[in-house]
């Protein structure tokens, strides 16, 4: 990639993560390119569709998560790695408003720029909690799937004004609900 080409790549990814915090996944593509600087046409070079930019942005982060669910089954005990995972990734969910119906969407389709990383972030969250099961740490009644639909409905409860101030709260007490006490 040109030099030229490579700072107006990061600049939109910059922009975007900026305006996507801000205004959820519905951002403003049209604003995002006038923010960065840049025409309309070179943000579609760079990002052909909305999903092209979402999956840019959420890539590393899904990426990481995944990665630090490997670093937790090595490192902690099942039951706290699998609670911290957990609230890591709802931290990331509540990043980008409204992303969360993309990744449940993507889960269900192979063609979507976000199916792997989201399918690699479901089954990283399954292994952290098959080996709470498998110690008895954790509720044998759920799956990886239900973990992942979890964390995305407090991410929806974070995207709704009346209820954002509660979701640490109500986190605590998912958290807690996983756990066999």
């Amino acid at each position: 990639m040109r030099a030229d080409a490579k700072k107006n790549y990061d600049r939109l990814l910059a922009t975007a993560r900026e305006a996507i915090a801000e205004h959820g996944a519905d951002a403003s593509l049209r604003d995002i390119a006038r923010r960065a600087n840049v025409g309309l046409g070179t943000l579609y070079r760079h990002f052909p569709t909305r999903e092209a930019l979402l999956e840019a942005l959420l890539r590393a982060n899904l990426d990481e998560l995944t990665r630090q669910a490997e670093r937790l089954e090595t490192s902690d005990a099942p039951d706290v790695a699998l609670t911290s995972w957990f609230r890591a990734g709802l931290a990331f969910t509540r990043t980008y408003g409204g992303v969360v119906s993309l990744m449940a969407a993507a889960l269900e389709d192979p063609d979507s720029a976000l199916h792997k990383s989201c399918t690699d972030v479901r089954s990283a969250g399954a292994r952290l909690l098959q080996r709470a099961q498998a110690k008895g740490l954790a509720r044998a009644d759920i799956d990886g799937t239900d973990l992942f639909a979890l964390m995305g409905a407090l991410a929806w409860v974070g995207d709704q004004p009346a209820f954002s101030r509660r979701v640490d709260h109500l986190a605590e007490i998912i958290a807690n609900a996983l756990l066999e006490r």
